[in-house]
């Protein structure tokens, strides 16, 4: 949080910089200078003619005008500030810290970036000689990201170190094969609307109701089982205008893609060579024919698979190593005392039941 109020503070810095008024940046000047140079400005004739130009002038440039600083070598100097070197990697640890957003607002203004940079640098040098790092919160708060960051670093040495032999990867793919099977596909699509009569698009041609949609669809796989062409009844009838140009193109679908089930279901229950029944869909029903069926090739996979069960195996130490942590929390002897029992309730007798009155005798 408190580093977020300090980024936000250096932010709010620039933009009230940016009220005054704008002064010349030299690093744009010397980068326009010599694009001027560049073009040939100041070109001499016998240039035109031919011959190799003459050297009119030079113009230093700034090294990250050249190259962007992310892809620079870490010990590439980029600037000096306050004095001192300061290279692509101390930039780059410098912007680790900071959202996604100021990171890539930093990197399009190096002028911003440096001064950010050398704020930061102020202001810690500061804090240290007031030995601040060694006062609480600070010096909880600066082991505790110690303690992250070092964590961090021996995961990524550990991963780097997981190795999967290539027969163990081929042997898993050999065993799922089925998980990478994928097919090459044609399809038509008849599109319908839910009016409950066909009308007419903005291009003025028909659109369909669900029922002629249906018939429609039924139609034309009796005509291709008949032995009718199915390339030629995409370009007829087929409503997808993309496909339609790639003579029904549809893609090639793998098991793992994220797709409608009707349609998952129907291509990966088929053979090649096989249409499938006409499925529907909201807005429209597919015809498809299967044009290849099978798995991926293992090289195609070979990555991927190897990343897993990389994975995998480094999720099982990360287990066993939590399991093994032993943890022993200390507890706090206290004296518990009983609360006094409840006074008994006496049981109330019922009330004793009286003989009738005598009734007086009558009287003769």
């Amino acid at each position: 949080m408190r580093i977020c109020v300090l980024f936000t503070l250096l932010w709010a810095s620039a933009a009230w910089a940016q009220l005054a008024p704008p002064k010349p940046d030299p690093m744009a000047a010397a980068a326009a200078a010599a694009k001027a140079a560049a073009e040939g400005s100041t070109m001499p004739a016998n240039a035109a003619q031919g011959t190799a130009p003459v050297q009119v002038g030079s113009q230093t440039i700034p090294i990250a005008s050249v190259m962007p600083i992310e892809q620079m070598p870490p010990d590439r100097l980029v600037a000096t500030v306050d004095g001192k070197p300061v290279t692509a990697g101390d930039l780059r640890a410098f912007l680790t810290v900071m959202p996604p957003q100021n990171q890539q607002d930093l990197l399009k203004n190096r002028q911003r970036l440096l001064v950010s940079y050398g704020m930061v640098k102020r202001l810690a040098a500061a804090a240290e000689q007031a030995k601040l790092d060694q006062n609480s919160p600070w010096r909880e708060q600066l082991g505790g990201f110690r303690l992250q960051v070092l964590a961090q670093a021996d995961i990524d040495k550990r991963l780097s170190e997981v190795k999967v032999p290539l027969e163990e990867v081929q042997k898993n793919y050999d065993t799922n094969q089925d998980r990478f099977v994928q097919a090459k596909v044609k399809a038509i699509y008849l599109p319908f609307s839910t009016a409950p009569v066909s009308t007419a698009n903005d291009q003025g041609q028909k659109v369909m109701t669900e029922d002629e949609a249906k018939a429609k669809a039924q139609d034309l796989l009796k005509q291709i089982r008949g032995g009718a062409d199915f390339v030629k009844l995409v370009k007829e009838n087929s409503g997808d205008p993309t496909s339609v140009a790639k003579d029904g193109d549809f893609g090639t679908i793998k098991k793992s893609d994220q797709i409608a089930g009707a349609l998952k279901s129907a291509i990966f229950s088929a053979k090649a060579g096989e249409v499938t029944e006409p499925i529907h869909m909201p807005g429209g029903y597919y015809l498809l024919r299967i044009e290849e069926l099978g798995p991926q090739p293992f090289g195609e996979v070979q990555a991927t698979l190897t990343d897993e069960m990389r994975g995998a195996r480094f999720r099982e130490w990360l287990s066993a190593e939590q399991k093994s942590i032993a943890v022993k929390e200390e507890g706090i002897e206290m004296t518990l005392q009983a609360a006094p029992a409840a006074s008994p309730v006496p049981a109330v007798s019922p009330a004793p039941t009286l003989p009738p009155a005598p009734q007086p005798k009558p009287k003769n």
